[in-house]
């Protein structure tokens, strides 16, 4: 086990304009399982590889346990990595697949029998371990991939997107298998995951990333609840957070001619800013579809049922609200019902908890107040 530190860690790639990495800071304990997560181009997979020592660090520095890594080769860092891909070898067994980094190693044979004895034993591998990799399911495979790094018994894992390759049901129940496993053994392990509904429920912490640079670093619970800015509002909760830029009123804002009253503490922070407009935020779970006209009229343009719960799309009419990414003027509302509203219904939207609005400037996304 051991602690990480990103000291302002940047890496540039040849023939580039921009950082891949800009400037990461991150401080990471020992034993802590963190997640980096971020749309494509985000540099999530590129930090993890600086870490790994497949990348050169080109501005600052990467600490393991307090020891500096630029210049460190990858092989004298003490870490496993676990890529996307398997990378098993098709002519080895199970047990070979295993057991091969350790025979490059030098370890002893016994030595090399019990470690991976005990990791397939820990992996539900030990039926399999005489198979060859084409014998056995994309499941199975990857944790091969993972006993491989296990029996290293290294000082802290890289994990590369593992799971991209299997199907939405497997992928479930192997992130599942992965927690639970890395809280076992202890081990330090950055993982690296473009799915936020994965990073949300695997990581002890998740660090944001955008265009190369850190948004926010924090529990998934403050993620959620307390973003830093309204891309990592929008980014994460799926479905996420319904964003739109209005103009502000006397009580509150104006959301297509209907005045949706704020906390007086909210005004206030407005008020200090000196805002004519603001970026608001709510979660689906906090709007709720109602027909007596309590709330701002819109229109039903999609149900999805679920089962156990819907979403509601409805779209604001007359003209579109300037606003972020994507459709601005169509919410996201979850309902505990079944068939909730009928296509092209018009229907009302209520915010349930005036104190669940999030507020961010309507030009830099930065959160306004706590």
């Amino acid at each position: 086990m051991a602690t990480i530190q990103y000291d302002r860690a940047s890496c540039v790639y040849a023939g580039a304009e921009t950082l891949a990495v800009d400037s990461l800071d991150l401080d990471i304990a020992d034993g802590e399982f963190i997640v980096l997560v971020g749309p494509s181009g985000s540099g999530k997979s590129t930090a993890l590889r600086m870490l790994a020592g497949l990348e050169e660090i080109d501005g600052g520095t990467i600490r393991i346990d307090g020891q500096d890594m630029v210049g460190v080769s990858s092989k004298d860092r003490d870490i496993a990595m676990v890529f996307q891909n398997y990378a098993l070898y098709p002519n080895k067994t199970v047990g070979e697949n295993m057991g091969f980094a350790l025979k490059m190693m030098k370890v002893p044979l016994a030595e090399r029998k019990r470690r991976v004895a005990d990791a397939a034993e820990l992996l539900g591998l030990t039926p399999y371990l005489d198979r060859k990799p084409a014998k056995l399911s994309g499941g199975q495979r990857q944790r091969v991939a993972m006993g491989r790094a296990i029996v290293r018994e290294p000082r802290v894992f890289c994990m590369d997107e593992p799971l991209s390759n299997l199907d939405a049901k497997l992928r479930v129940q192997t992130r599942t298998q992965i927690a639970a496993l890395q809280r076992r053994l202890g081990t330090t392990t950055v993982y690296v995951t473009h799915d936020q509904v994965e990073a949300m429920t695997m990581g002890d912490r998740v660090a944001v990333l955008r265009d190369g640079k850190l948004q926010q670093f924090s529990t998934p619970a403050t993620l959620y609840d307390h973003p830093d800015n309204a891309f990592v509002a929008g980014f994460i909760g799926s479905p996420s957070m319904n964003l739109c830029t209005v103009p502000l009123t006397s009580g509150g804002v104006d959301m297509a001619g209907t005045t949706v009253e704020l906390p007086r503490a909210y005004m206030t922070r407005l008020a200090e800013a000196k805002l004519e407009s603001v970026t608001l935020g709510i979660r689906p779970e906090h709007l709720e579809l109602r027909r007596d006209g309590t709330g701002f009229t819109a229109t039903v343009e999609l149900v999805e049922e679920l089962g156990s719960e819907s979403y509601v799309y409805a779209r604001i009419p007359g003209d579109p609200i300037p606003g972020l990414e994507g459709s601005p003027v169509t919410f996201v509302a979850r309902s505990p019902q079944r068939a909730p509203a009928a296509l092209a219904e018009s229907v009302a939207l209520h915010i349930t908890d005036a104190s669940a609005v999030h507020l961010f400037h309507p030009e830099t996304g930065d959160r306004i107040g706590d």
